[in-house]
């Protein structure tokens, strides 16, 4: 039957009782377990966001950075925050080192550290991942707290 339609006889399953077999066109059905295996690929990989300060950085940039990567974070990406330093600057490796642990803390309550705060030539880094655990925490929390905050709102607006 499979020689008529010209296509290929395929073993699926061969432990049961009769094998299971198939008539299909055997290139195309690799293709496409090729396909489904790379977008699995793709759904699995993590990557790696940077987020780059300088070593007076300004407390709007130092919100508005540390919120992307709130956003990386909860995309499931790992996150590097760099303080670069410039000509002599590198002397005052303690302020960076404040800085990154302020972005450190700021981002505790949805990761947890990848790999802790090291100098890499002139540049302080840190590598946080995202914590799956805290993050559901924080989800059954602020479920509750939003209804709270609706309902004070309503409030003050009739007041």
């Amino acid at each position: 039957m499979a020689r008529e339609r010209e296509l290929d006889l395929v073993e699926i399953a061969p432990q049961a009782t009769p094998p299971v077999c198939k008539i299909i066109d055997f290139g195309k059905y690799r293709y496409e377990q090729q396909k489904r295996e790379k977008l699995q690929k793709k759904s699995q990989h993590q990557q790696l966001k940077e987020i780059r300060f300088k070593l007076g950085v300004d407390t709007h940039d130092f919100d508005f950075k540390t919120r992307h990567a709130r956003e990386f974070l909860e995309d499931g990406h790992k996150v590097k925050a760099t303080v670069f330093f410039r000509g002599r600057e590198i002397v005052h490796k303690d302020l960076g080192k404040a800085v990154i642990e302020r972005f450190i803390v700021a981002l505790e309550d949805i990761s947890k550290i990848d790999q802790p705060i090291k100098m890499e030539g002139p540049n302080c880094s840190v590598i946080l991942a995202p914590d799956k655990v805290k993050m559901k925490k924080k989800g059954k929390k602020d479920t509750k707290p939003a209804s709270e905050d609706q309902s004070t709102k309503k409030e003050e607006s009739s007041e």
